[in-house]
């Protein structure tokens, strides 16, 4: 063959391997459809790049545009210990000793600390549109947010001429960016200017500064700029216009006090804008769109209650697209899965939107806030708006005993594993904090985290009550994910380098804070179930005890963490290991109460609550490891009576914690019952406390908006199609076969870097795709897929295909 006849042939995706479904299948658009402006916050869009977040109302005459920058925080950097602590400590295990639980709860009111510092908001955009735009046809608007592209389109008709708004969150550029366009030459006319409720002054700030800028450029040729009362734009007569927003903030790292902050956020932020003053709205939407379908289309998901495709379309006997409200309003009564898979895309979508490397973690509303009342200022500069100024005041913070855990609970298994590096990040600065707090407060070694925490990486109790503020788990917790981060990607130099160094500091400080206990037993005294109380043999109400089932629960995942981290790392005549391992043998076991549930403490209180909230005691079930249905059938047993104890009703991250456990319980009925629960339109005028449901925007409800059930819910959803250890991959293990008959997931991650594609048909497994992408050459798993369980051999790179019997009917090398 002569040279000139060679063709060059691209390597081979698993898109050209894997096609399950029929050629002509068409994917459903995954899009947040509204058909008029928002009335209220929960009725807006929202955008992100993980640092900037925006919520957009879509108002015609008026538009509102909210933001916020994830930095911009009360306070400064705090000292975390209480030299007075030690005294109160012994005084409160010698009540609980006795038995004085009630006097116990009110001694550790002298553990609690100083309040957490909370997340602010930016400002808005403001848009100012002329009067004809009151009389729009109302029957052409359209809002929506199209999850495929992260980009929220806005378009009305307002005398025959169409207008549109696209706007988007650049990660790769730090910008955010709205084009406003009309169909007529010339059309496009408005006012805009920025906005802040946040208070401000520049005398010696003590505070996060920063600023936020805005650049506007308009069609060339058509149109004019105004400048109006030093603080508007004033555009006309344009066929478009495109709005920058840049901000930028003086923090320098959680042990950097602002005032010492070298950071100058005016200059920065006209550093990005000068960077990207030579592109192109073409420019910066490719850039976007590169970077965002990166991450977002690693995973599809199609699920269908039709027999005849998996991919059938369910016909609208409508014309009109029903909005996503009225399909919130009708799932109990129609169980539209479609829905479902909206709501799962969507907690994918926030997670991208809310957490990348380098961003702060995603916190109780991820990055989007509205919440606060002070005055505001900015100052002009020629087609720029810009303001700065010193924080001051109020809004939410990480919770540690579930909320901030389950914000990534979906990374892993969903596929997106770089999403969480911000709480690694935050991990390490907490044990900054932690090993000073453990030091002084408690006199041990290692480190330390509470309930609650900030952006100063605050380790200590916070102020509250003592049934949640007092509660010592938060990092052990947190050190969890490093494990299974490390399960998930198989990366052994993160393992090395950031995770072991975590674990051991966290576990010298476990070690050290179990003492000796009745039996034999190491214990955790004083101990709390979050935000739960019991009742004392004496009749007295409280909240402290010795060995909760959640601290012994952590304690014990956190250990056996730290024993098969060593194996890995050839680490296991290490001191610390050779301590673990013989404390695992005599740590407090958990029990059986006397109504064959799980007990919650370590003596059988009684609960003035059954129906709490918090589903504590059931940890090493899920997101644990330690109660498993091959392991532990009785425990297993328990914690389901224990669920049905607890009820359905609660918050939406209850709710999604409920679907999970009953997921690794294999019980599809009750975990659908769950995901079924959760998704009922809440009316933001009428909203019940502790109900949960979903509002119009797909925001997930306590009430009010929590952002933890959004990506509970992606997780639960997960753990019903797949679940795994390093040894076993579980297929379809609670797959409602009534519900979600027919479907196709691809691109979920089981533990030990493998790739899962599942097709199913009527309930019955279909076909299976497998691969391993990371380093190690092959894999051995143990397929199960109900009663059969089938031994098999994956090598990097090469995609394996099987039947619904488990047969291997195809290999392609991926290379």
């Amino acid at each position: 063959m002569r040279d000139e006849e060679w063709i060059m042939v691209r390597r081979p995706t698993v898109a050209d391997v894997w096609n399950p479904c029929s050629s002509d299948s068409t994917s459903r658009p995954l899009k947040v459809i509204f058909n008029e402006p928002a009335k209220y916050w929960t009725d807006a869009l929202p955008v992100g790049n993980g640092r900037l977040g925006a919520m957009i109302w879509g108002g015609v005459a008026s538009e509102l545009i909210q933001l916020n920058e994830d930095t911009l925080w009360t306070g400064v950097p705090g000292d975390y210990t209480n030299p007075n602590a030690p005294y109160a400590l012994s005084e409160i295990r010698k009540l609980v000793d006795s038995g004085e639980f009630a006097e116990a709860t009110a001694a550790a009111a002298k553990l609690v600390g100083n309040p957490a510092d909370v997340y602010q908001v930016l400002g808005d955009i403001k848009l100012e549109f002329d009067d004809s735009h009151l009389n729009y046809d109302k029957e052409t608007y359209q809002r929506e947010l199209d999850l495929d592209n992260a980009t929220v389109q806005i378009k009305y008709t307002v005398g025959g001429v169409e207008f549109s708004r696209e706007h988007f969150a650049s990660n790769p550029d730090q910008v955010m960016v709205t084009k406003i366009s009309g169909t007529k030459p010339g059309s496009v006319s408005f006012t805009v200017y920025l906005d802040s409720k946040l208070d401000h002054h520049f005398d010696k700030p003590k505070g996060i500064q920063f600023s936020a800028v805005l650049d506007l450029k308009i069609s060339k040729g058509n149109g004019i700029v105004h400048i109006l009362d030093d603080s508007k734009l004033r555009v006309e007569g344009s066929d478009w216009a495109i709005l920058f927003l840049v901000a930028s903030s003086s923090f320098d790292g959680p042990f950097t006090k602002p005032s010492d902050s070298k950071k100058d956020p005016t200059s920065d932020s006209l550093n990005v804008l000068k960077s990207i003053s030579n592109l192109s709205y073409v420019d910066l939407y490719a850039h976007h769109l590169d970077d965002y379908q990166n991450l977002f289309r690693r995973v599809s998901l199609q699920f269908s209650k039709s027999s005849r495709s998996v991919v059938c379309l369910k016909k609208n006997q409508e014309s009109r697209v029903p909005t996503t409200a009225e399909r919130i309003k009708s799932f109990q009564m129609d169980e539209d899965p479609y829905l479902v898979e909206l709501l799962f895309q969507f907690g994918r979508y926030l997670l991208i939107s809310s957490s990348r490397p380098g961003t702060q973690v995603a916190n109780l509303q991820g990055i989007w806030n509205k919440d606060l009342e002070p005055k505001w200022e900015y100052v002009y500069i020629p087609f720029l708006l810009f303001f700065s100024f010193n924080l001051a005041c109020v809004i939410s913070a990480p919770h540690l005993n579930i909320n901030l855990e389950m914000n990534y609970w979906p990374s892993l298994p969903c596929n997106l594993s770089e999403c969480q590096e911000p709480l690694f990040d935050f991990l390490s600065s907490l044990s900054v904090n932690g090993r000073k707090t453990a030091e002084v407060n408690y006199e041990t070694s290692g480190w330390v985290v509470h309930h609650k925490s900030d952006i100063w990486a605050k380790s200590s109790a916070d102020a509250g009550d003592v049934d949640w503020a007092l509660w010592p788990m938060g990092g052990a917790w947190l050190c969890v994910h490093l494990w299974e981060h490390y399960t998930y990607t198989m990366d052994i130099d993160f393992l090395k380098d950031k995770a072991y160094p975590l674990l051991k500091g966290c576990g010298l400080f476990l070690l050290d804070w179990l003492i000796e206990g009745k039996g034999g037993y190491l214990e955790t005294n004083p101990s709390t179930s979050p935000e739960h109380d019991f009742i004392a043999p004496d009749g007295n109400r409280a909240s402290v005890s010795y060995s909760s089932t959640m601290d012994m629960a952590i304690i014990k995942e956190v250990f056996s963490v730290i024993v098969s981290a060593a194996e890995v790392l050839d680490k296991n005549e290490d001191d610390l290991v050779k301590r673990v391992r013989k404390a695992q043998s005599r740590l407090y076991p958990t029990k059986v109460a006397k109504d064959g549930s799980i007990m919650e403490w370590a003596q059988d209180f009684q609960d003035p609550d059954v129906h709490h909230r918090h589903l504590s005691h059931l940890f090493g079930l899920f997101p644990g490891h330690t109660m498993t249905i091959e392991s532990m059938p009785d425990l297993c047993k328990a914690a389901e009576n224990t669920l049905h104890k607890r009820g359905e009703e609660g918050p939406g991250w209850s709710t999604m914690w409920k679907a999970a456990l009953w997921a690794r319980l294999h019980d599809s009925e009750h975990s659908y019952r769950m995901v079924k629960h959760l998704i009922y339109f809440v009316d933001p005028e009428h909203e019940k406390a502790f109900k949960g449901g979903i509002y119009s925007n797909l925001f997930a409800a306590h009430p009010p908006f929590q952002i933890d059930a959004n990506f509970g819910f992606t997780a639960a959803v997960a753990e019903m199609l797949v679940q795994s250890t390093l040894e076993d991959l579980y297929l379809l293990p609670a797959l409602p076969r009534d519900k979600w008959g027919n479907g196709c997931v691809e691109g979920l991650v089981a533990r030990g870097g493998v790739t899962v594609n599942i097709c199913w048909k009527e309930g019955n497994l279909h076909r299976l795709g497998l691969w391993l992408k990371n380093r190690k050459s092959w894999r051995r798993f143990r397929l199960h897929y109900r009663e059969t369980m089938v031994s098999v051999n994956l090598s990097c790179e090469t995609m394996y295909t099987y039947n619904g019997r488990l047969d291997c009917v195809n290999t392609y090398s991926l290379l």
